[in-house]
């Protein structure tokens, strides 16, 4: 079971960074597109960076979820 979870793991803290570096780069791309194209670009950037962190998110409570599953089922 531990073969299975621990790479599971790795898997969702990897997902995790990169989300959370998709949505410092559309954070970024935001204010950029906000003083090159005005009110459309950032609506589309924050649409992006919203969705990102969303992910994150959604990322980080799996891999807690396999933490607490490998800690039960270390015991």
């Amino acid at each position: 079971m531990t073969y299975v979870l621990v790479p599971l793991l790795l898997i969702f803290m990897g997902l995790a960074v990169y989300s959370l570096v998709r949505g410092i780069v559309a954070f970024l791309n935001t204010t950029r597109e906000g003083l090159e194209r005005g009110d459309e670009g950032i609506k589309e950037m924050q649409m992006l960076q919203n969705k990102m962190m969303f992910n994150r998110i959604k990322y980080q409570g799996l891999a807690v979820a396999v933490v607490a599953i490998l800690l039960a089922v270390a015991r």
